[in-house]
C-alpha cells in the first residue's frame, strides 16, 4: 500500500540542495503543466472517478488538489519573499478535495490554472538569487520553518508524485 501511496518514495525533509538540485527542482515545476495534461487527456470521465488506492482521492481530485496546492505554493513563496519567516496559514487538504468543485468539476478549470500558476512560479523561481533560496517561511502544523531551497524540492516531488498516481490510474485496466 506504501508504494501506491508514494510511488516514489517519501519526501526526505531536512535535507540540504545545492544550486545546481535547486534548478533541477525548477525545470521539474516548469514540466509538470505539460506532463500533467499529457496524463490528463488519456483519462476517461470513468478513470476520472477512480482512485490509485483504496481510500485515496480520484483522479479528478488529484488534478484539482494540485491545483489548489500549487497556488498556495506560489502565494508562500512570494510571501517568504517579502516578509521574514511569516507564519502561513495551512489549509485542510482533505476538507477541500471533498468540496463540490474538487468532487465534480471537469478537470480543464483546474489544468488552465496550473499552467499559469506554474508559469509564474517558474518566472519568479528563475529569477530569485541564492539568498533568496534561503529565506523561509514558517509552518504551524509541522512547528518548523522551511527554507525555500527544501521548498522548491518538496513541490517537484509532489507533481512527480500526482503525476505517478495518475499513471497508477491510467495503468488499472
Amino acid at each position: 500500500m506504501e508504494n501506491l501511496k508514494y510511488p516514489y518514495g517519501k519526501f526526505e525533509y531536512g535535507k540540504t540542495y545545492s544550486g545546481a538540485d535547486t534548478k533541477e527542482h525548477i525545470k521539474a515545476i516548469e514540466a509538470l503543466p505539460a506532463v500533467l495534461n499529457a496524463l490528463a487527456a488519456q483519462l476517461t470521465e470513468q478513470q476520472l472517478e477512480q482512485s490509485y488506492r483504496p481510500g485515496g482521492w480520484n483522479a479528478r481530485q488529484i488534478i484539482h488538489h494540485i491545483a489548489d496546492s500549487h497556488s498556495n505554493a506560489l502565494i508562500r513563496v512570494k510571501l517568504a519573499l517579502t516578509e521574514n519567516a511569516p507564519v502561513i496559514k495551512p489549509y485542510d487538504q482533505d476538507a477541500w478535495s471533498d468540496l463540490a468543485d474538487a468532487k465534480q468539476m471537469p478537470v480543464r478549470a483546474s489544468l488552465l490554472m496550473i499552467e499559469g500558476i506554474h508559469e509564474r512560479w517558474t518566472f519568479l523561481l528563475k529569477n530569485m538569487n541564492e539568498n533568496d533560496f534561503k529565506k523561509k517561511y514558517i509552518h504551524p502544523e509541522y512547528n518548523r520553518e522551511f527554507q525555500l531551497d527544501e521548498f522548491v524540492a518538496l513541490y517537484a516531488w509532489h507533481g512527480k508524485q500526482h503525476c505517478g498516481h495518475l499513471q497508477l490510474i491510467l495503468n488499472q485496466q
